[in-house]
């Protein structure tokens, strides 16, 4: 950290009227994650939130807001691709049932800005409740608040009793998930449903999971049908597709259906890796989050039979990982976030290393892999012309020390310094 040098780019900021149009950002270097080099000496301006030229050595132009980072090394603003935002990891199990129901708005204020602060200036939130999280991203959009861009698929869709229904209460309370349905017909109206609200990606499990009761994680719970059912109506509505599933005959199933990213992956074997690469379907795994699971998931409340799935399958995942990455799956950054605290998922770029990745790649998958998988390459994961003005700053080098990512120094969304 260098406290001085962040402390004057934030009085520069605060010094110049909230009306300023053009904002230069300057620093020792950027990182252009797509060459997987650097550019010394970097001016980046940007005009009304967008990137409108990247030089090296340049003048600040006359007139322009700017900031100064000196002494650090840019990169695009980071994309985690699975995040919960109405969550919290020190809630599990029933704990979370002694809070109304509006608790959890509250919460997904206050980890939209811990993400945002972390770095991450463009989530993916796969799955929540009472429709949060998309109020959340109109209150953003709004200026009421700050956090990152938001992705968002509302409720999550599945088959009644599966992962993604209500599977912690007992009949009397009549409890199950908005987007909980049976057969292809039923499963179309649940994707028109949840776009209807707002969703840009439609989420469906196709396999038992950890977090739920009377699932398996190994066990698929969606026909091939169904899944192929959803797959349609989301595509026709333009809306990408994602598939929690943990075991490998859900995951191929998945993969043969036509979702654009498979969650989770752990169980996948030789042909479900091998199915992945010929389709070009993106794997996002959330290698990170177990320690967190298996050190503090009792303390917070969560049953042992979740904790006995956790243990059972994340080795595997991170075993799978690696075999995914050599065989040349795509890949994409995807910490599970709710699952462990937003705030620190930083911390999965060095795991992410630690199995197989070069440390660009990591990097490439928090980017430019995630643009893509997005939908949105060129406009996130870049500081280019005509990308948004998303970077973030780090004190050291992120290619010798993907560490660094873990504690980011300044974060810039838009043109606009966050506090």
């Amino acid at each position: 950290m260098k406290p001085v040098a962040l402390a004057a780019a934030a009085a520069v900021f605060a010094a110049v009227p909230a009306s300023a149009e053009t904002v230069a950002v300057t620093a020792d270097r950027l990182l252009d994650v797509e060459s997987g080099r650097y550019i010394d000496a970097p001016v980046v301006v940007i005009v009304d939130g967008k990137v409108t030229s990247v030089s090296s050595g340049s003048a600040v132009p006359e007139g322009a807001e700017h900031i100064d980072l000196a002494g650090h090394t840019l990169l695009p603003g980071l994309i985690d691709m699975h995040v919960h935002l109405d969550g919290r990891p020190e809630y599990g199990g029933y704990s979370s049932l002694q809070f109304t129901d509006q608790f959890w708005s509250a919460i997904a204020v206050s980890n939209a800005r811990a993400m945002l602060e972390a770095g991450f200036t463009t989530v993916r939130n796969l799955g929540d409740s009472e429709y949060r999280v998309i109020g959340v991203d109109q209150a953003i959009a709004e200026g009421w608040i700050e956090g990152p861009r938001i992705v968002t698929a509302n409720h999550s869709l599945g088959a009644t009793g599966g992962h993604c229904d209500e599977t912690f209460l007992p009949p009397s309370f009549e409890t199950r998930s908005p987007a909980a349905a049976d057969g292809p017909e039923a499963l179309r109206a649940a994707v028109r449903e949840q776009r209807k609200y707002g969703a840009e990606v439609i989420k469906a499990c196709a396999t038992g999971g950890v977090f739920s009761r009377n699932t398996a994680p190994g066990i698929q719970q969606l026909h091939p049908e169904e899944l192929e059912a959803i797959v349609d109506e989301a595509h026709f509505w333009g809306l990408k597709t994602a598939a929690h599933a943990h075991g490998a005959e859900g995951i191929k199933a998945a993969i043969r259906a036509g979702f654009d990213t498979i969650e989770h992956a752990s169980y996948a074997d030789d042909e479900a890796i091998k199915l992945a690469k010929q389709r070009g379907t993106y794997f996002s795994m959330d290698i990170f989050n177990t320690e967190y699971t298996l050190s503090q998931g009792a303390a917070n409340g969560v049953l042992e039979e979740n904790i006995a799935k956790e243990r059972a399958l994340s080795q595997a995942q991170r075993d799978n990982f690696r075999r995914a990455h050599e065989a040349g799956v795509k890949m994409i950054f995807a910490s599970d976030a709710g699952v462990m605290p937003h705030e620190d998922v930083g911390g999965q770029f060095r795991v992410m290393v630690e199995y197989g990745m070069t440390p660009i790649e990591a990097i490439r998958a928090a980017t430019v892999n995630a643009a893509d998988a997005l939908g949105q390459e060129g406009q996130v994961g870049v500081v280019k012309p005509g990308s948004w003005g998303d970077l973030i700053a780090v004190d050291g080098d992120p290619l010798a020390d993907v560490g660094e990512l873990a504690d980011v120094d300044a974060v810039i969304k838009g043109g606009k310094l966050v506090d």
